[in-house]
Parts: C-alpha cells; structure tokens; sequence
C-alpha cells in the first residue's frame, strides 16, 4: 500500500511537471534538422556528445553528398569523417552511420524500420536515438527518450533513483501518458538547457522548484 501511495504521488508530481513544462515551452520540438528518417537517424547519432546546433551546422553538406541510407552505405569513410569531424569522437560515429546503412540497405531495403527491436539491431543505436527516430520520424511512442537532460532532470525531481538510462526510461514509462512520452523528454531538455542546467541549476527563477527537491535544498526551502 506505502509503495503503492509514492507512485501515485510520483505520478501526480509528474503531472504538474508536465502540465507547466508544457505552458513553458509550448512550441518545443526535436532541434534536429532532417527530413527524412534516414537523416534522422544520422543526425541522432552525430548528436552524442555533442550540441544539436553544432550538428545542424554539420548536415546541410553532409546530406547533400550523402543524401540517403544506399549513399552512406557506400561512402569512403574517410571522406565521411571529414565532413562529421567537428561533431567529435567522428571515427565511431563514422563506423557507426555506415554500420546503420549498410544493414538499413541490406536487411530492411534501404528504408528505416519501424520497430523497435529492428533499430536496436543497427550499429551505434541504442534506445535513446531507437525512440527519437520512432517519435520524430515516424510518429510512434515507444518510449521515453532519455539524453543526458532527462536523466538529470528526472533525478533532481526525485522521479527515479536510477542511473541507467534503460531503468530511468522504465520509470518514466510509469509515470508518465503514453501519449506524453515525447512531450516529457523534449521540453525536459529545454527546460534543461536553459534553467536547470548540470553545473549550475537556475533555481531562483525556476518554476519547477516547488516541486523539486533537489532545487528547495539548494535554495534551503522545505
């Protein structure tokens, strides 16, 4: 029954995070530019590690010489990482983009799956850029993103105790609407980026504070 009473109490703070997150950030949406999965899921990759404006900055000319799965498949990956270079750690994201489209080519006929279990299959994914491709590429919630943001976020909110961001995602997954699954991670990363951010937490002008615990014992509030 105690454990019972803390989800639900969980899940209603989640709520009302999501309901101002929500009020804070109504236009909020994937930083990424692409327009097709397949530079999704490129984008995505190139993202570990690094600021989604840096690779913006990168894949105009990037998808432009490699402008789909077949073409990267058959890229000179020394050529590849020239262009990626500036994203940093460009050799494994390199492996990791061909690895993709090569097996995108070879099992699933140059087109993305839909799947969760066939994305996981690929080289250099794992279910943070499994759920962003899912959620942005092709409309489908299956599950909860979890980046660097979300996971601090979620910590200091005292939503989960976890460090994986596979049991951190099951948590969230608890709490929180399928249908706001996306919605959760997305603004959580605005809201990450501009208040609450790793290093120093804007708590003084939070409008989340009430309900994080992290952010009264800064501010000494109970």
């Amino acid at each position: 029954m105690a454990i019972t009473r803390r989800l639900c109490a969980k899940q209603q703070r989640a709520l009302e995070i999501l309901t101002r997150l929500k009020r804070l950030y109504p236009d909020a949406t994937c930083s990424l530019k692409f327009e097709t999965p397949v530079q999704l899921l490129v984008a995505t990759i190139l993202s570990a590690q690094c600021t989604d404006e840096r690779v913006n900055q990168v894949t105009p000319a990037l998808f432009e010489r490699f402008p789909d799965a077949v073409a990267f498949a058959n890229a000179d990956v020394a050529e590849l990482e020239h262009y990626i270079k500036s994203t940093g750690f460009y050799r494994n994201k390199a492996r990791h983009i061909q690895g993709a489209c090569r097996r995108i080519v070879e099992v699933y006929g140059g087109q993305v799956p839909k799947v969760m279990e066939d994305l996981l299959s690929l080289p250099g994914v794992a279910r943070k850029t499994a759920n962003v491709v899912l959620a942005h590429g092709f409309g489908i919630l299956g599950g909860v993103t979890v980046d660097t943001h979300v996971k601090r976020l979620s910590q200091r909110f005292g939503l989960t105790t976890e460090t994986d961001p596979v049991k951190i995602e099951r948590d969230l997954m608890r709490l929180v609407p399928q249908p706001d699954w996306e919605n959760w991670s997305i603004r959580l990363i605005y809201h990450g980026r501009a208040v609450c951010q790793a290093r120093q937490p804007h708590c003084e002008g939070c409008e989340l504070v009430d309900l994080c615990a992290t952010g009264k014992q800064l501010l000494g509030v109970r």
